[in-house]
Order: C-alpha cells, then sequence, then structure tokens
C-alpha cells in the first residue's frame, strides 16, 4: 500500500524546489470568516491574497489542507466521497500562470506519482461569450503540447455541457471544453452561484480513467470526464483566477492567481489503480479495524464500513481543532457524524465503543505529519462523551417509538418526529419497524423527505441572516466590527485576566460574535468595564498599522493569536496604538481593519455587549454591536 505521508511530502518538496514556501494549514473552523461553517476548500484561508493583499510568505505558496464539506455527508457510502479530506494545494499570487501550472502538475503526476499518461483526461472552460468570459484556448494548447512531448496526439473536443456529452460521448478526444456547470471555480458553484467580492475563474481538471470496464452506459449515458460513473476520478483542479465578481459583472484582476487543488485520497486511488478511495492507506487501517469487530466482510457491504471510517475520521479533524458536539453550527455537524457513524456500526452488528476502536488508529495515520494528533486521549475523550450520551438517546428513542407507532403504523410525520427530536435516524426507525412487524405507511419517506426540505429551508434563512455579509465582502462595518473585536479581545484580558484565549468569532455587518475561554459568567459590572474600555480606545482615535514578523518572535513578545490556528515562519501582525508608544494590542490576523480606531465611532456610535453567554464547557460567548445609545 502506498503511503499517504510519502505523496505529501514528494508533493511538497516538489513545490518548494519550483520556488513555493510550504505553509501550515489552517483550522477547519477559520476565525473571521463567518460566510461557511468549516475550511471547504485550500484557498479558502488566502482569499484576501487572491484579491491582491500582499502574503508575509511571498507570491508562491504550497501546503496540505485539511478540509470538510458538509455538502457531501449524504453522499458517502459511495467508493469516492468523503466528508473529510486532504487537499495538496499551490498557489501563485500574482506570479506564473498556465504554462508554468499545467506543465508542473502534469510532470508530477507523470513522473513523480508514477500515473500512465495514457490515463490522464482533461477538461477546460469553454468560455461564456455574454459575460465576455473567452474559452480558455490558451490553456488547451499548452496541454495539447504537454501530451505531445510524452508521445500522445491529444485531440482537442467541445462537450459543451455534461448532459450534452453524455449524448455524444467523448469519441478520441483527450482534452475537452465543458461550460461553467463543470469548469469554473468560485466558492459558490458556477457563474451564477459566484458571491459578490469573490475571485473565480475557469479551470483545468484532471481526470484518472480506471478503464472502460468501469462505465456503465445504460445509466449513465455514454462515457465522458465529467461523467458520475465510476470509470474517471478527478484528481486535480487547476483554477485560474482572472477575475473578480462584482456588481456591474466579472471584472479581471490586477493580478492573475493559480489556485490548485489534488485530493490526496484520490491522487492515491490513482496511484493504486484501484477507484475506492478507502482501499488507500488514509482510510483502510480503519476500514480493516472494522472488520475484525463484525461477522460482516467490506466487500460484502461497503456503504457502512465507508461511512464509520469516514465519519470518525472527520470528526477526530474537529476535535483536533477544538470543535465539540453540540445542538449548534459547528458542533451540530460533529454530533451529526458521530451519530451517523454509531447507527452504521449498530447495523453491523458492532457494540465496541468506536472512539476506543478508531482514534488510536487516526492519531497514528496523522500523528508524524500533523503534532496535534499526539494528544490522542483528549480527542477520544471529546468523541467518547458523546457516544455514550448517544447510545442513551438511542434508548429514549425507542420508547419513543413505541408512542409514535401505537396504532401499529408508522407514518412520515412520526419518522420525522422521531429524528428532529430524538436524534432517532430514518434509518432505524424504518429498521426498528420491519422487527416490531409494523407497517410503513404509504408514502411515508416522501412525507419524511418533504418536512426534511422544509427544515433545509428554515435552516438556511436562519443561517442566511445570522451569516449576512461576513470578512468575506467588502462592507465598511464588517471591517469595523472586526477592528472592535480586537479591541474587545485585549480589554477581556485586561478586565478577566490573561488566561483569557479566544475559542472562536463569527463576525458580519451587523454585529460581532466572540467565544473565548472562561469559567464562568461575566458579571456586569465586568461587562461594563470591558465596554468603557473598548470606548476609550475608540475615542483616543489610535491608528492601526501592520507588520511582517517572524512567528516565533512574534509569539515570544506576547502577541495575541487564535486558539487553534497554525501558522508558518512568519505572520502578519496588526497593532493598535501611536508609534513610540507601548501600543494598545498586538494581533496576528490577515486583516482587513480600519486605519483609526475612531472609525468605528463614526455617527455617534458606541460599543456595546448585547448578549454574554455559555457556549460550551469553560468557554463563554459574547455579541456585540455599535450602535447610537438609545
Amino acid at each position: 500500500m502506498i503511503d499517504p505521508a510519502s505523496i505529501r511530502q514528494r508533493y511538497l518538496e516538489y513545490m518548494r524546489d519550483r520556488g513555493h514556501v510550504v505553509i501550515g494549514r489552517a483550522p477547519l473552523v477559520l476565525n473571521d470568516d463567518p460566510t461557511t461553517l468549516f475550511t471547504s476548500s485550500g484557498m479558502q484561508p488566502l482569499l484576501p491574497y487572491l484579491l491582491g493583499e500582499e502574503h508575509p510568505e511571498g507570491r508562491r505558496l504550497a501546503n496540505s489542507q485539511v478540509c470538510l464539506r458538509t455538502q457531501d455527508i449524504e453522499e458517502v457510502g459511495d467508493n469516492s466521497h468523503t466528508t473529510c479530506f486532504e487537499m495538496l494545494g499551490n498557489w501563485s499570487l500574482g506570479d506564473y500562470f498556465k504554462e508554468d501550472q499545467l506543465a508542473w502538475f502534469f510532470d508530477f503526476l507523470i513522473d513523480v506519482v508514477g500515473l500512465d499518461p495514457d490515463k490522464l483526461y482533461v477538461t477546460c472552460f469553454r468560455g461564456e461569450e455574454s459575460r465576455g468570459i473567452a474559452k480558455d484556448e490558451a490553456a488547451a494548447l499548452i496541454l495539447q503540447d504537454l501530451y505531445r512531448r510524452r508521445g500522445i496526439e491529444a485531440e482537442i473536443v467541445d462537450l459543451k455541457s455534461a448532459e450534452e456529452a453524455a449524448r455524444v460521448g467523448m469519441g478520441t478526444g483527450r482534452i475537452f471544453y465543458y461550460d461553467d456547470a463543470e469548469n469554473w471555480w468560485s466558492r459558490g458553484g458556477g457563474i451564477e452561484q459566484t458571491p459578490l467580492g469573490d475571485p473565480a475563474g475557469g479551470d483545468c481538471e484532471f481526470f484518472f480513467d480506471f478503464g472502460e470496464e468501469r462505465h456503465d452506459e445504460a445509466k449513465w449515458g455514454k462515457p465522458h470526464p465529467a461523467s458520475d460513473s465510476g470509470r474517471f476520478l478527478e484528481i486535480g483542479n487547476s483554477v485560474f483566477m482572472e477575475y473578480q465578481h462584482k456588481k456591474e459583472g466579472f471584472v479581471p484582476l490586477s493580478a492573475k492567481n493559480v489556485d490548485f487543488g489534488g485530493g490526496l485520497e484520490r491522487l492515491m486511488a490513482a496511484a493504486l489503480g484501484e477507484p475506492d478511495v478507502f482501499k488507500t492507506g488514509l482510510l483502510w487501517p480503519l476500514v480493516d479495524k472494522l472488520q475484525t469487530l463484525t461477522d460482516v466482510s467490506y466487500e460484502e457491504r461497503p456503504e457502512p464500513f465507508r461511512v464509520i471510517a469516514d465519519h470518525m475520521r472527520a470528526a477526530a479533524w474537529l476535535a483536533a481543532d477544538g470543535v465539540v458536539p453540540s445542538n449548534k453550527e459547528q458542533g451540530y455537524v460533529m454530533r451529526r457524524l458521530l451519530r451517523r457513524a454509531q447507527l452504521k456500526a449498530i447495523q453491523l452488528g458492532i457494540e465496541a465503543p468506536l472512539s476506543e476502536e478508531l482514534l488510536p488508529i487516526v492519531c497514528r495515520i496523522y500523528a508524524a505529519d500533523y503534532p496535534e494528533f499526539a494528544q490522542g486521549e483528549e480527542l477520544a475523550d471529546v468523541i467518547r462523551k458523546e457516544e455514550k450520551a448517544f447510545r442513551q438517546r438511542l434508548r429514549a428513542g425507542l420508547r419513543e417509538f413505541g408512542k409514535a407507532t401505537e396504532g401499529g403504523v408508522l407514518d412520515g410525520a412520526a419518522l420525522f418526529r422521531l429524528y428532529d427530536t430524538c436524534g432517532f435516524p430514518k434509518e432505524l426507525s424504518l429498521e426498528e419497524a420491519g422487527r416490531r412487524g409494523l407497517t410503513v405507511e404509504a408514502g411515508a419517506l416522501a412525507e419524511f423527505d418533504r418536512l426534511m426540505v422544509e427544515q433545509r429551508k428554515r435552516s438556511q434563512t436562519a443561517g442566511a441572516g445570522e451569516f449576512k455579509g461576513g470578512l468575506a465582502d467588502e462592507d465598511p462595518m464588517t471591517v469595523r466590527y472586526h477592528t472592535a473585536t480586537h479591541l474587545m479581545y485585549k480589554a477581556l484580558k485586561l478586565v478577566l485576566g490573561d488566561d483569557v484565549i479566544q475559542r472562536g468569532s463569527n463576525i458580519t455587518s451587523e454585529r460581532l460574535r466572540f467565544d473565548f475561554s472562561y469559567g464562568q459568567k461575566v458579571n456586569p459590572e465586568q461587562i461594563a468595564r470591558i465596554e468603557a474600555i473598548v470606548n476609550e480606545q475608540i475615542e483616543a482615535d489610535l491608528p492601526v498599522s501592520w507588520e511582517v514578523m517572524a512567528t516565533a518572535e512574534a509569539l515570544a513578545a506576547g502577541v495575541l493569536g487564535a486558539f487553534g490556528d497554525k501558522y508558518g515562519p512568519k505572520v502578519k501582525v496588526y497593532s493598535v496604538g501611536r508609534a513610540g508608544e507601548e501600543p494598545y494590542s498586538k494581533e496576528i490576523c490577515g486583516g482587513p481593519h480600519v486605519a483609526r480606531t475612531s472609525e468605528l465611532g463614526e455617527g455617534g456610535k458606541r460599543f456595546k455587549i448585547i448578549k454574554e453567554e455559555a457556549c460550551s464547557a469553560g468557554v463563554r460567548r459574547v455579541k456585540a454591536v455599535l450602535a447610537i445609545p438609545a
């Protein structure tokens, strides 16, 4: 089996040899980015720099970023989807562009990973004339030349869309044009979904061909790289960020950027010639352990093994980054992952606690390159408590199940209520109904799905309100609240003590939210003192400036940072205070901020804490606004 650490290190060395600085990964929960619950791509933490801000490490960067995508939770169970994955990435911030990027990745796949170039296929963006975005002929011609150097004549074919491709097929092509649904990258998806203010652009996606026998034409139509069949697997994506989405349309960026991401699990699958990513060294040790705990084999029923392995690994990464199970936001996702894993374990007849059996394996897989997994027992403890609580909840759910089906019938409303109020998974309700010989009402599943859609719409509406206008936008109030957060963090330390440590934040154009370690309620007198200190700094009209410092030097000097953040050798440090005087605060941060603190008080606004509450064990949460006093 190919060692995942070897692929990871060889990629980073390959990029380092080409002038890249290898930076640390960002945590799965990004401070100061309320636009998403989790880091879902390698570019997300680098957004300010892709929009033109100077990065302290220069213009060529590379790393391996752990990502988590909640939209894929229900997809886990096939051979390629995972919620948690590792993305090998490199970025050019206004430096090299298509020619170097495509050549480097093409050669890396062949010369370093060892892939057969005859099994590689690539797709490019066919353009959008109505928006003034041209077809990416330059990339297609570069790729054609790269194939030619390897003795392959690569035909370029315009497949237009995935739907069209399924009808006409790929023919003898090797390089293909698709529309924005396939070959346009933004954080939101296609062109229409590109968030305002975000960078975006056409991309080139590399696919590995596992063979014609993997394709079912009756199910998927004619074969082509972007098909969802098992024949082709995307293993890398080079995004050429040439545009920023503004109200007037897609405006060319002042500097063209490259944003590359390649899934480590998928690269390993291609190297093995095995389309099942769960048979790679990042997941197979978990699957193999599960096989020893049950009489069922992986080949016999792969779906529950895949769900358990993926979800337990994802929960371990969340625990490593300070997330604990709860009923809100990131904690709710973690709870959902753990409960789905528990359900699948029960279905396989596994009674042993998954945390005890699987967490040590996750730690062994990652500890060499990610020291946060050295504290394996602490991570297991977080998950163990949730496991125990859910097992008790399952028992309570069974009692509620009896009440909900007293008439001998399980209907859709009861199915949803058991899920929504008792945490009783749909699959378990159906299994229990079969065990008890109950009738499942016709249309019960359709009714359950309808109620779930309604709930998701309510959640999305609530989320849109809560996360409206995060730091990813250009709203001046968001920037003001960001600076206010720095002022408040220092005030918290001055009033409550230096043991206060930031544990998370969420900043919108309407308010700031800040989580911090503190073992008791903050009383009204303390809140009043914190408010007074922040307002004093606003009235003092202090300048806000930044400098690049060596990380070791900054931390030794007492510069504040956020719990769980991973830093490279250099960091950007923002200071609030006048030159020649001791600054009020110094904090590691990527920005942006106001130029002077007085901007926070424009129009007579004052800093006011509007809520203080417990967030989790030992963690408090405050919400604050800048508003004109009543």
